[in-house]
């Protein structure tokens, strides 16, 4: 990926964050959501919106109520920026967290389980 292709996704994350921020009337949206990346087509004409949403209850309600909200996002999105063409938004969970979590879980678990010499070093000191 190119440089250039990073900034426009990290300029579209974050107008689509704060736009998110202020929040929106659809009340299926619930709870916390959290842009936690971007993909923009190369032609700018689509982007994929990588969402966190806590609880992990409301996720799927979340993001119906995100894509039907996309078109009056997309709108708000470019009035924050300034691109000639401000990409069609397709909202998607971001289930990398969950994996982060039960693998950092079973890290924690395995160190447990053998007696955590790194953690006897560290009461000591």
């Amino acid at each position: 990926m190119t440089r250039h292709q990073e900034q426009i996704d990290a300029v579209v994350q974050r107008a689509v964050q704060k736009v998110l921020s202020r929040g929106l009337n659809d009340p299926r949206v619930r709870g916390l959501v959290s842009v936690t990346r971007v993909t923009v087509s190369p032609d700018s004409s689509e982007a994929t919106v990588w969402c966190s949403v806590l609880p992990a209850t409301h996720a799927k309600a979340s993001l119906h109520g995100l894509n039907a909200a996309s078109g009056w996002v997309g709108r708000k999105v470019g009035d924050e920026v300034r691109m000639r063409r401000v990409p069609r938004l397709r909202f998607v969970l971001d289930e990398s967290i969950k994996k982060e979590a039960r693998v950092l879980g079973a890290i924690r678990d395995a160190m447990e389980r053998e007696g955590t010499p790194h953690d006897e070093e560290e009461q000591s000191t």
